[in-house]
């Protein structure tokens, strides 16, 4: 989970080498690469079969199709952010993400909010406030960013297929539109795949950078609990805002102090009530369970002890 957290928080890094080629023909690249990488995975557990069975009805298939387009909008997206010197909004976007899940989960789905996930919403808000006044333009990017995937999310919940195939099914969608892009690009001489080797075995291992953490991240989850998930996954926009402020020298304000503090709040606010509202569901589940089960539970946790 970590080492999943950490390749996206440093993805800055790679996208800051490749600052010279159009953004379009990166997620071009980084879609076909990524099919590929995740469609041989598929192959090697024997579960191709599975991924035409993902999309066997129009109902499926339009919500594979709309997953795909908020994924590969906040790609764009991300990448843009890198070439323009906003890798700070990058951050920004996923560090208020959790709040923008927690938002659209009591909208869309009616879920029932704690008055602390209300504060940290209404603080959150605060900080994107703060910033917006502060710099005169609301931090766009930060929340196209945020929303996108907080939406991805969303329809995400509508799949019920495991998620390795449901990732192979967006990029599968997405491949052809990628290839098809950059086959246009080398007919008129405009693209940059061969021209040089070391740019050429960066647009490659798109693939490799987009396939990894996400096969990490799926199998972490299966294995650790969901307060853990969420708090390790704010390694991946430290390591955006430390890629941002302390290598590429973006600026950071005043103004940004203070929108980063209120979101920073917000989200301890969050991870409180996550872990707190966990740990009651497990208490209830063994409760529930009886007796017995709490006595080898504790039993089990004795003889763990030293």
């Amino acid at each position: 989970m970590v080492a999943a957290a950490l390749l996206w928080g440093l993805a800055p890094l790679y996208y800051k080498l490749l600052v010279h080629i159009d953004a379009v023909e990166i997620l071009a690249h980084r879609t076909v690469w990524s099919f590929l990488l995740f469609a041989l995975l598929l192959l090697v557990q024997g579960r191709l079969g599975q991924l035409p069975a993902a999309m066997n009805s129009a109902r499926a298939l339009g919500v594979i199709v709309l997953a795909a387009v908020m994924i590969s909008t906040n790609w764009l997206l991300f990448i843009l952010s890198v070439q323009w010197g906003m890798t700070t909004q990058a951050a920004l976007g996923y560090y208020i993400f959790p709040l923008v899940a927690v938002m659209l989960g009591w909208v869309v789905l009616g879920e029932w909010l704690s008055r602390a996930q209300w504060s940290a919403v209404m603080l959150a808000a605060l900080g994107v406030g703060v910033l917006t006044y502060g710099l005169g333009v609301a931090p766009w990017v930060s929340l196209v960013l945020a929303f996108s995937f907080g939406l991805y999310g969303l329809v995400k919940k509508r799949l019920s297929v495991g998620p390795t195939v449901s990732v192979t099914a967006e990029v599968a969608v997405l491949a052809p539109v990628g290839l098809a892009w950059l086959m246009w690009l080398e007919t008129r001489g405009a693209g940059v795949f061969g021209e040089d080797m070391l740019d050429s075995f960066l647009l490659v291992f798109s693939g490799v950078l987009t396939a990894t953490p996400l096969i990490l991240f799926s199998y972490a989850a299966r294995r650790v609990s969901l307060s853990t998930i969420g708090l390790l996954q704010y390694i991946n926009p430290t390591g955006q805002f430390l890629c941002a402020v302390v290598i590429f020298g973006e600026p950071f304000s005043g103004w940004h102090m203070a929108a980063f503090g209120c979101i920073w709040v917000a989200l301890a606010l969050y991870s409180v009530s996550a872990v707190s509202r966990e740990r009651a569901s497990r208490r209830v589940a063994m409760a529930a369970a009886g007796p017995s089960t709490t006595v080898m539970n504790s039993r089990s946790e004795a003889s763990a002890k030293p």
